[in-house]
């Protein structure tokens, strides 16, 4: 299924997926949402959502690459993996929560993530983390809206 986005000239940044309309929110008073996100997303008409669990940098056969981009592209790589199955592209992420195990592969996740989202931008929360395994460098679970 391929959806198709307009974008429409309400307040704020605001698109139509199909019968659903995301309008961002970046309030005035608070601290301006940087980094590829916006603070909130108002999402109206959608008739479904769908909540990823986190994905981690492993493949179906258990390998981990080494490293923090080959990580975070195999995250995303899963995560979109995910979308595709129930119908969905990252533009239907409303939410995105990442868990870092170390502040030093903040950029490089952000770069990653710009790549992969391009113009969409979804809330977003990055939270450094013990995550489970220690060969895993990040996590990431995702909500969608369509």
């Amino acid at each position: 299924m391929i959806l198709r986005i307009l974008d429409v000239p309400l307040a704020g940044r605001c698109r139509m997926i199909k019968s659903m309309e995301i309008s961002a929110i970046n309030p005035s008073v608070v601290p301006e949402a940087v980094g590829g996100y916006v603070n909130a997303l108002d999402v109206r008409g959608a008739q479904r959502m769908l909540f990823i669990s986190g994905q981690i940098p492993q493949d179906r056969h258990g390998h981990v690459p080494d490293g923090i981009e080959a990580q975070c592209r195999l995250v995303w790589a899963n995560l979109t993996a995910v979308l595709q199955e129930a119908g969905m592209e990252v533009t239907n992420l409303v939410k995105v929560t990442t868990f870092l195990s170390d502040r030093s592969h903040a950029a490089v996740n952000t770069a990653v993530r710009r790549d992969v989202l391009g113009v969409h931008h979804p809330a977003l929360t990055v939270i450094l983390a013990g995550i489970w395994d220690p060969a895993w460098l990040i996590e990431i679970e995702a909500i969608a809206a369509a």
